[in-house]
This record gives C-alpha cells, structure tokens and sequence, in this order.
C-alpha cells in the first residue's frame, strides 16, 4: 500500500519534498520521485509484497516507461507467467505486472488486474501516459490540471492540493489515456432472470457462498509480511476472522484487534469471539476525551464532514492505530451489508431484481464513502486494510441468491450468509442483530452528547443555508472542522455522502 504522484510536466526539488511529505503516512517504508521530460512521478511505499526488492517508480529494462501503483494485484503470479517467457522483472513487487501489461497490450491491459489498485504508466518515448482504478474505487486515485495545464494525479486530495487547486475524484472502474480520455474498462453486471437461484436450492447456495468467501479471504492474505484480522465481534468481521485464521500462513495465533468505550458492545463480543476463534486478541479502550481530541486528525485524514463517515471513522482510526503496533496487513468484514441486504431500510424491497438495483447502486457509491473510510482511518497508520466481501467473484455470486434468502426467517438480515455458517460459531455471533459501528463501538453516544453543547439549533440553520448537508449539530462540528483542513470550494464535489444524518 503506498501514496502515489504522477503529473505531465515537473516540480522542482522542494516542491516534490512537500509532495511526498504529504503522504509519508501512507508509505512510510522509502520514498522517491522520478524527473524525465515531460513526466515527474513520486510514491511512498508500504512494503508488503517484495518488502526488500519493490522501490517505485518501477521503470522498464530501457528506461523509457515507468509505473506508480498503489494497491494490491492478487492474481500477479498468473499474470507474471502469462507473460512471454522473455520478460524480464525488475522486482519482485506485485506492481510491476502492471506496467509489463501495459508493454504488452496498452492502456487496456487494467482489465487483467485482480485487486485493489490505482496506477499511473508514463511512456516518456511516446509522450504519453495512462491512469487506472480498480472497479469499485477501493483505493483512490483524483486528479487536476495546474496553472500550467499539466495534468496532476494523487492518492489524496492533501497531495493534489500541494500542487493544485483543480480537485476531481478519479472514477471507479475506469482507466483515462490523453488519446482515449477516461474509458469503463469494467462494470459490475445484474445477473439476469435466468442466473438467479431458486429458493430450493438453499444447500448448493451455501456451498458457494462459503467457497467464494473462502477463495476471497485466501487471496488477500497474500503478503510477505503478518496480516492481522478486524474483530468488532459482529458477524461480518468474525467469519472473516474466523476463515482468516483457519487458513493464515503462520504457525501462530492470527491477531485480532478491537476498540470501544468501556463497557461497550463491541469489546465484550470480540472478546467472546476471538475466545471461541483463537485468534491472539488485542483490544483498546478509548475515553471520552481521547474520541473528541482525535477529531480534527481524523477528518484531516478523511478528506470528509459525512456524518455517518466520521462516526463510523472514529473508531475505525483507533483500531487502525492499534493494529498498526503489531501487523502491517489487515482484514475488515466491510461490504457483507451491501451484498447480502444488511440495511435496516432494505427489508421492504420483496423483489430480487429491485433489490438487486438498489444493493449495485450503493455498492458503486463505497468509493467516497465506507472504502474512503477504510482506506484513510488505515493509511493514517501505514496499514492496508483489505475487504474480502468485495471481491469481484464473490459480488457476482451474492448478486445471483433471491431477495426471499437475504431476509429469512422472522424478516433477520443477510439470513443465508448466517445461515452458511450456523453452527459453526455460537449462535449469539452468527444471529447478533446488526449495530452500526460507531453504535457498537460507544462513539455514537459520546459525539452526541458533546456536539449539543458546541452548538445551537441557530447555528445549524445558519450554515444550513450554504451547505445543504449540514443538518444536525453533530454535522456543523465536524464542517467546522473540515473547512479549517480543507477551505478549498474544489473538493466538496468529492464529498460523498449518506442519505440520512
């Protein structure tokens, strides 16, 4: 995992030192840039694959194409011997597929990646480059033009802001060439009428879900380096946990990490759970003064005043930074809501292919929402944090199993994915009703409380009146907040957002 710069055009020194200074975070292992002519590329690298041989920019045997990536590619070792037997690898990073792609196919060739990524190749022969991101946007990637019209790519908009102004959200899905502009090289499909499962068959059902979920936790333990499990003793993260640990590549006990208020939810069913598990389990508990203090790092790190977001990213940042103190990979259950119908306001679409409308729409909205959540809470820490439920397989699957299954029995969500693994952990895990994290995790209650006494029903009304999403006192603290660290008009278009406070 690792902050990325590429731009048409070049900085000098300091400029670019200011550059990699604003995203040391994410790559805190080496940094470096790379000048040509009408190129300048800069990245920081967290090791995780090819911890000693995977420096970037990766360039070509003749130096004339080079590649930042940020990301991961699971399936590089196919790629690596699909290639013709002559290709000589520079690395052993897992990044370096691509940019031999590239060589091979062009700009096209992103639709060969399997993972989370985001890319920039510069062809400084041709004078071109190419720019990518992975089909649901799990790493991120935006983009601008300077004063000079030199074209700007970063993984942050704190980056992109050393340098520009200009500030866009690079679309999922898609690569952007000079020549082509920005293409769809993917997009997740509805199963048709005839792809979606019948109610009797329950049995085969639960063999491919546990097949496709274990294929996917299997595929992101891919590291040379200890990968560690996210453990809100919820049912998402704990069959994660649990298949995570069954397959981990060490001898040892995986480690687990959970955070709360004393006394919350969260804390006493992790417990419970890593218990029944094995897992080596770590757990923080955060005052009331810790939560509120945090808040300014947490949004600059961000890059958003969502309501919903920051809650949920409060304790997503303190996890982040517990398990950064023993691992430098972690698994998270997000994205099981989105699949199997996990929302409260989803148990009154009946119809599969309503509901599967509705369950694609909000998967291609997690870009700017829970995945920036994920990926900022754990950059700020140097961690990768990776989803196995939104493996691109595993989706396709999800999306096949009617909506009658999703909402079983007594109307209880994601009922087949519970029902997948019954007996396999204690009922009061698999059946736990849902929370919401910042709900289970105590900092729901602590924000409320301490947001009444900033503001009053005026000073929401004010700003209402300029901002349309600021409707609750809870929102103007964190706004406020957010317009100290961002007061650029550009970035609000990136802002995604919840449709309820």
């Amino acid at each position: 995992m690792c902050g990325i710069f590429a731009m048409t055009g070049t900085l000098d020194s300091s400029k670019m030192d200011q550059v990699l200074n604003s995203m040391t975070h994410r790559g805190p292992d080496e940094g470096s840039d790379k000048k040509m002519d009408s190129f300048h590329l800069g990245h920081q690298r967290l090791s995780i694959v090819g911890v000693n041989h995977g420096k970037q920019p990766i360039s070509n045997e003749n130096e004339t194409k080079w590649i930042v990536v940020n990301g991961e590619i699971y399936n590089y070792r196919d790629l690596q011997k699909a290639l013709p037997s002559e290709t000589v690898h520079l690395t052993r990073s897992d990044s370096e597929v691509a940019l031999k792609w590239y060589e091979q196919e062009g700009a096209s060739s992103v639709a060969r990646m399997d993972g989370m990524f985001s890319y920039v190749v510069v062809d400084n022969e041709n004078e071109t480059f190419m720019a990518a991101r992975d089909t649901l946007g799990i790493k991120p990637l935006y983009y601008g033009r300077d004063e000079k019209g030199n074209m700007v790519f970063a993984s942050e908009v704190k980056t992109l802001y050393v340098v520009t102004d200009d500030v866009n959200e690079f679309p999922a899905g898609h690569y952007y060439t000079p020549e082509e502009g920005f293409v769809a090289y993917r997009k997740i499909q509805l199963p048709s009428d005839e792809e979606i499962f019948g109610e009797e068959e329950v049995p085969a059902m639960i063999e491919g879900i546990r097949r496709e979920l274990g294929s996917a936790v299997e595929k992101r333990l891919m590291a040379d380096v200890e990968v560690g499990v996210l453990l809100s003793g919820g049912l998402d993260s704990s069959l994660i946990a649990k298949i995570a640990h069954e397959n981990r590549k060490m001898k040892q006990p995986m480690k687990s990490f959970c955070v709360g208020s004393e006394g919350s939810e969260d804390v006493l069913r992790a417990r419970e759970v890593a218990a029944e598990i094995g897992t080596e389990h770590y757990e923080y508990i955060y005052t009331e003064e810790e939560l509120i203090q945090a808040l300014p790092e947490v949004i600059y790190h961000l890059e958003s005043y969502d309501s919903s977001l920051v809650r949920s990213a409060i304790p997503s940042y303190f996890v982040s930074k517990l398990a950064a103190e023993h691992v430098k990979v972690i698994l998270s259950g997000e994205g099981a809501d989105e699949l199997f119908s996990g929302y409260q306001y989803l148990k009154g679409i009946k119809d599969t292919k309503e509901l599967n409308v509705e369950l694609l729409r909000i998967i291609n909205t997690l870009h700017n929402i829970n995945l920036q959540r994920a990926d900022r809470m754990s950059m700020a820490h140097s961690l990768e944090l990776r989803v196995p439920f939104l493996d691109l397989e595993m989706i396709e699957y999800a999306l096949k199993i009617p909506a009658e299954l999703k909402l079983g029995e007594n109307q209880i969500e994601k009922w087949i994915l519970r029902k997948a693994y019954d007996a396999e952990l204690a009922d009061n895990i698999i059946w736990r009703d849902k929370a919401e994290f910042s709900e289970g995790s105590g900092a729901l209650d602590i924000l409320d409380k301490y947001a009444e006494t900033q503001y009053s029903e005026e000073d929401v009304a004010r700003v209402n009146k300029e901002n349309e999403w600021v409707r609750s006192k809870q929102e103007l603290l964190y706004y406020e907040i957010f317009k100290q660290h961002f007061p650029h008009d550009s970035i609000l278009s990136t802002v995604g957002h919840w449709a309820t406070s």
